[in-house]
């Protein structure tokens, strides 16, 4: 069957230098079950729900045994009920807990709005402060086995738009582990973004807690030439567009966002003052996402600093193919972003 062909476990596992030179070497899914285990450990109010957390693979390894470690009333299995959940993990947080409700699937996050956008993100301003929601739903983004136009979705875009709600979309094994603790302690809800094709990258991690604050991005690479803001998995692919950049004499200085609500909008315009060049990409689609907001940005606050027009790298606006050759054509990756850049180097 040619959907066979994509898998998660055929991608390579690509290091990206991060923060912690002196961590151990481990891969962004062993990273997210450490934060996981070690604020189960730390936190007694912290529990983990969602479909199959508790099942022998731990939703792809990240929640592997914890049930067996902290016991079925801490980590435990749910039925597909996607809102009456969302609603339940909304409620056990304003009450005092600290939830992390496991979406395998972000597509089925779109069952979950009423309660995500309505109530847990604008409980606390309803209430004049009064009332904190510490809940963080984590959920699994993107392509993998051919997954059609119903299970491959990168819907990070539409939910910017929720006031109330922050967003994290970790593309390293250290960010996913700082940036998941800091979601966990942090009293608002956050939508954590882990898109399936980055849970076998490798990084420097440290084995004790710590956290990353949120609004704070980072250069992955320094460049003189364009800028390329990355967020989520795309930071892998624009590391690697700058490697074939730089052997055609382009320099490509590599953003990458770490959170897109807060979104570090200084980062991006003291790259910009160097460049003058602007692409961004991102896993979503184009109209209205990521890539869209940062660009509005730019034109709002300092357009002057744009030598050329910003350059976009998203899917198309048409629902995912699931056929091999099809994915191949609407997944914009390394080679998009270089053919971008040189356009914008003319």
């Amino acid at each position: 069957m040619p959907w066979t062909t994509i898998e998660v476990e055929k991608q390579d596992k690509f290091i990206i230098t991060d923060d912690s030179q002196n961590g151990r070497m481990i891969s962004y899914k062993d990273a997210l079950y450490e934060a996981m285990d070690q604020s189960l450990a730390r936190d007694s109010r912290v529990f983990v729900m969602g479909e199959g957390v508790d099942d022998p693979g731990g939703v792809f390894g990240t929640t592997k045994g914890l049930h067996e470690k902290y016991g079925r009333d801490r980590v435990f299995d749910t039925p597909i009920a996607e809102n009456s959940l969302t609603g339940i993990a909304a409620g056990a947080a304003m009450a005092g807990l600290r939830p992390v409700f496991v979406h395998s699937r972000m597509d089925f996050l779109l069952l979950s709005l009423d309660q995500l956008v309505n109530h847990a993100a604008k409980w606390s301003y309803m209430t004049g402060g009064k009332v904190s929601v510490p809940l963080v739903v984590r959920t699994v983004s993107a392509r993998g086995w051919g997954s059609g136009a119903q299970h491959s979705q990168c819907l990070q875009g539409m939910l910017m738009n929720a006031p109330g709600l922050k967003i994290a979309a970790p593309a390293t094994p250290y960010d996913a582990k700082g940036l998941l603790i800091s979601s966990i302690i942090d009293n608002n809800p956050v939508l954590f973004v882990e898109h399936r094709w980055l849970y076998k990258t490798m990084g420097n991690v440290r084995d004790t807690l710590y956290s990353i604050p949120f609004g704070k991005g980072v250069v992955r690479r320094v460049g003189k030439d364009v800028t390329i803001v990355a967020v989520s998995y795309m930071l892998v692919e624009a590391l690697k567009a700058a490697e074939k950049l730089q052997a055609q004499n382009i320099s490509a200085e590599v953003i990458d966002l770490r959170t897109i609500k807060p979104i570090d909008e200084d980062i991006v315009f003291e790259s910009l003052a160097k460049t003058g060049r602007l692409i961004i990409t991102d896993t979503g689609w184009k109209t209205g996402g990521v890539a869209a907001e940062i660009a509005a940005i730019v034109a709002e606050k300092d357009v002057n600093l744009l030598k050329k027009p910003v350059v976009r790298v998203c899917c198309p606006d048409i629902p995912t193919p699931a056929g091999d050759l099809q994915e191949k054509a609407f997944y914009p990756d390394s080679e998009t972003i270089c053919t971008k850049a040189i356009e914008l180097m003319k």
